[in-house]
């Protein structure tokens, strides 16, 4: 009966470690990973809406997506937002990457 005790606590101890997120962090800032690869699509796919006019870094921001997910809506306010967008979108040039926690910047998987 212990026995059994102990392998499903082992089991729920498992299940909990795997189920949790991964993060994306600039500074004292956290996002989901999930949220930062929306980011990233939102940057790329308006950056190169016309292969003729390639839309500058500088004149293009995130913040007026409609789609851009709610947490990053905070970082909008800030005058550094478009350097953090950067960074973020720069965390998950290689998706693959954060997901095994390869980068510095993501956390959450151990």
């Amino acid at each position: 009966m212990k026995g059994f005790i102990s392998f499903i606590v082992l089991t729920i101890l498992l299940l909990v470690h795997n189920s949790q997120a991964v993060y994306v962090q600039d500074g004292n800032l956290k996002f989901s990973l999930e949220s930062v690869k929306k980011l990233k699509e939102l940057m790329d796919g308006n950056r190169h809406i016309n292969p003729r006019m390639v839309v500058s870094k500088a004149s293009y921001s995130p913040c007026d997506e409609k789609d851009l997910p709610e947490e990053f809506q905070s970082v909008c306010k800030r005058e550094d937002a478009s350097m953090i967008f950067e960074r973020l979108n720069l965390a998950v040039q290689e998706p693959d990457l954060c997901e095994i926690c390869a980068n510095a910047a993501c956390a959450g998987c151990f």
